[in-house]
């Protein structure tokens, strides 16, 4: 069994529930994101984010929601933490 962190943005949260499903369904563990709120103080962003790092150090690899090539600020630093860990990584929009 692999462990697969979810990344992308938020604004695809219907994405993120079917591959997390998919992904599960073909045996994966799969950790996923939390703030899907919008209305979220900076400090609580922040510390959200500061625990996906934690949650990509705990994955064999991450798989980046990048509907239609979207990759926003934050996913490219989770991509570049990933990248520094050693970790694979797979995209969406390569599926």
């Amino acid at each position: 069994m692999k462990v697969i962190t979810l990344c992308g943005s938020t604004r695809f949260r219907h994405q993120f529930e079917d591959w997390n499903e998919k992904l599960t369904l073909q045996g994966n563990v799969v950790i996923s994101l939390q703030g899907f709120n919008r209305n979220l103080t900076d400090a609580q962003k922040q510390l959200l984010g500061e625990i996906h790092l934690r949650k990509i150090d705990m994955a064999d690899e991450i798989f980046v929601i990048d509907v239609d090539g979207y990759v926003g600020d934050s996913t490219r630093q989770e991509i570049e933490y990933a990248t520094q860990a050693g970790k694979a990584i797979r995209y969406l929009s390569e599926t």
